[in-house]
């Protein structure tokens, strides 16, 4: 039987192979260790998906490619999505984020990554998918009273989009009800800053970790 690191490694293969059946396969090989779900999404899909996105910055593979690897994450999440659910049940809510990338930017690999993550750590996410208007984040604020919003920006074109959030979260006199949070390739924690944002995520798991210790 293969080892834990093994599997993980597999996983990251089935991304960076864009092998769909692979990843479904060996999603059912991790459950069928016990290995925990988690783990095979951050060391294994997750990492897969990172290096797919970085040779996509470097100019080594293409957009096909990145959708492609992102099916193949799909696939392999579909198989992991009942156990999450179960452990879901199992466990009370830790808070509510409603997550989108921001308007003029259609890109939401990154995004997706992040509310994945969030959800597996026992988040409820509101996924307002890409390209989404500022008022749409502004109306889900006034709606469901989430902890956080938090929006991704892929171009450095977009994020100024995100001072927008702050700005029109105040207008309708709800920002000082909920945190906001800002990533995405080009952003910074000096932009965070810049814009006033409470929070910058980094990574998928940065994001997880500083969410926890916001609302923890």
């Amino acid at each position: 039987m293969a080892s834990k690191e093994e599997i993980i490694a597999k996983a990251k293969d089935a991304i960076t192979d864009f092998d769909e059946d692979l990843a479904a396969e060996v999603a059912e090989e991790a459950l069928a260790a016990g290995i925990d779900p988690i783990e095979l999404i951050e060391k294994g899909f997750t990492a897969g998906m990172q290096e797919v996105g970085e040779q996509f910055e470097q100019g080594s593979l293409f957009l096909p490619h990145v959708l492609a690897a992102a099916e193949a994450m799909n696939s392999g999440m579909e198989v992991i999505k009942p156990e999450m659910e179960k452990r879901k049940a199992e466990t009370k809510s830790l808070g509510t984020v409603v997550i989108g990338t921001i308007e003029g930017d259609i890109h939401s690999i990154g995004k997706d990554i992040v509310a994945s993550m969030l959800n597996i750590a026992g988040f409820k996410v509101v996924d307002l998918g890409r390209d989404v208007l500022i008022k749409t984040f502004v109306e889900k604020a006034k709606e469901i009273k989430p902890q956080i919003i938090a929006s991704s920006a892929l171009m450095t074109t977009t994020m100024v989009n995100q001072i927008q959030i702050e700005e029109q979260l105040k207008e309708a006199g709800v920002r000082d009800q909920v945190m906001t949070m800002v990533g995405g390739a080009p952003v910074t924690q000096d932009w965070a800053d810049k814009i006033g944002a409470d929070l910058y995520g980094e990574s998928a798991t940065d994001v997880v970790s500083k969410v926890r210790a916001a609302l923890l």
